[in-house]
């Protein structure tokens, strides 16, 4: 319960079958025990992932671990003794030289997208604000929230007070802006372009030097692709015409412009109000109750949306949790046109330096937290490079420094971690009739429920789900009884 009073009200779902694993692609090795929570509080949440759970919107599930494909341990990195390796500081220096000269780097992104933050100086440019999370009306692209206030004099600095999102007042990198990628000094060859005269006649080169005059000029790959997709645009709106009739609607095929951030949630979700509500539900609704405490961070705990701003811009979002003892990441997205900046990487760094500023308000709250760890998935080890860390052990549920685990995960993906062998586990279900119930708008122990109860028992589903909540917890959470 809540210090206002307000319990965590949850329905338990089981886990028996198996489904697609997005990881190993396996059809059905992927096996999880879920609960929807109506509501929750940042306490009861923060006890949960403690014991491997962790939440998708409102639903609440936890891996199955000797029995999955790829078993997922949760992972916690010590955000006041975080020291950035070679790489991400490399990371922070190309951001940091794409915003003072506007050179974007060439290749794709690291792999790594999905979170972190550090080192003050680097990141001034990069303006974020922290709102709280709500629903999102379907069709409006969310809104989102905050981070460290070190910004240069006279940058434009959104307000870093929690505060509901306002669905039209946060723009959107739009297809008619563009950050200037082309800020280098011209090479001599560019130069010698521009004084040319492009209607003049053209010297003819000695053979052996020079370009082939009957040639066409050289032209970069990305305008040769941007046209042939023009092309082919124009080809289907032809086609499309010829058997709509007469006022088809038009194709814009006005610019060389990127697509916005709306274009491709409109591709993605087709129109589609149940796509829509998908969107919705993963990205904006959340069980978390917004809380504040004495003790606690100025914006209190609960959801919130991290913007991340750029020439009043909002160019990516992250999801987090703010919770008595983390900062969870949730989600993490951003505007194509910027991945080569290994934007979830630079996040996740943020994210970090963000738990060190909350930890000056409320001293319990020092870890950063990053979901799950899958060392069988080599594409999700990058986790494991935020040092020093830790994984949670699924069968004492005991945190054990990452060194020492990966040589029992080289060994077997699924693996006890803690090395105490006499250890167990100091929450395990103790007294099953001591379990709260919610049952026609009352709250009562289990064992109250069970002797008022018709018809078949539930012993057994309402054991499964206290034995992977804790003892603790099954006496603060209230689980839906019908």
């Amino acid at each position: 319960m809540a210090a206002g009073g307000s319990y965590s009200i949850v329905e338990y779902f089981g886990g028996d079958s198996g489904y697609r694993c997005g990881y190993c692609k396996n059809e059905k090795g992927n096996f999880s025990h879920g609960m929807w929570s109506h509501t929750m509080t940042v306490q009861d949440y923060q006890d949960l992932i403690d014991r491997g759970w962790r939440r998708s919107g409102k639903y609440v599930y936890k891996p199955v671990m000797n029995k999955t494909c790829c078993p997922q341990y949760t992972i916690r990195c010590h955000a006041l003794d975080f020291q950035p390796s070679k790489s991400h500081k490399k990371i922070l220096k190309k951001v940091t030289k794409f915003l003072s000269k506007g050179e974007m780097p060439v290749g794709q992104s690291d792999g790594c997208d999905g979170l972190f933050k550090e080192i003050r100086g680097f990141l001034e440019p990069l303006a974020s604000s922290l709102q709280r999370t709500v629903a999102m009306a379907a069709g409006i692209f969310l809104s989102g929230e905050q981070m460290d206030s070190a910004f240069g004099e006279g940058g434009y600095v959104p307000t870093l007070e929690p505060m509901k999102i306002q669905q039209a007042e946060c723009p959107i990198l739009p297809s008619n802006t563009e950050i200037n990628r082309d800020t280098r000094p011209a090479s001599a060859e560019t130069s010698r372009d521009e004084q040319t005269s492009p209607t003049g006649p053209r010297p003819v080169p000695k053979p052996g030097v020079g370009a082939d005059p009957s040639r066409p000029q050289c032209r970069k790959a990305k305008e040769l692709r941007k046209e042939r997709r023009l092309q082919k645009e124009q080809q289907r709106w032809q086609d499309e015409s010829s058997l709509t009739g007469p006022n088809p609607a038009p194709v814009n095929l006005a610019s060389n412009q990127p697509k916005t951030i709306e274009d491709f949630i409109a591709d993605s979700l087709q129109d589609d109000p149940l796509h829509r509500l998908e969107f919705k539900r993963f990205l904006c609704d959340s069980p978390l109750e917004a809380e504040t405490s004495p003790d606690g961070p100025d914006g209190g705990y609960g959801s919130f949306h991290q913007q991340y701003w750029l020439d009043g811009y909002i160019v990516a979002v992250g999801v987090i949790d703010i919770l008595p003892s983390c900062v969870s990441s949730v989600y993490f997205y951003y505007h194509p046109d910027f991945a080569s900046l290994s934007l979830g990487s630079y996040s996740a760094l943020r994210e970090i330096a963000f738990t060190r500023q909350l930890q000056k308000q409320s001293p319990k709250l020092c870890y950063y937290y990053l979901g799950f760890y899958i060392h069988s998935c080599p594409k999700m080890r990058y986790k494991g490079q935020y040092r020093p860390s830790d994984l949670l052990c699924p069968e004492t549920y005991v945190w054990t420094p990452i060194e020492r685990c990966i040589p029992r995960l080289d060994i077997s993906a699924y693996a006890r971690l803690n090395e105490d062998t006499k250890a167990g586990d100091a929450g395990a279900l103790k007294d099953l009739g001591r379990v709260l119930v919610l049952h026609r708008r009352t709250v009562m122990p289990y064992s109250v429920y069970a002797r008022k109860r018709k018809g078949s028992s539930d012993e057994r589903e309402v054991e499964q789900y206290a034995s992977l909540v804790g003892q603790t917890s099954t006496e603060r959470v209230l689980l839906y009884r019908p």
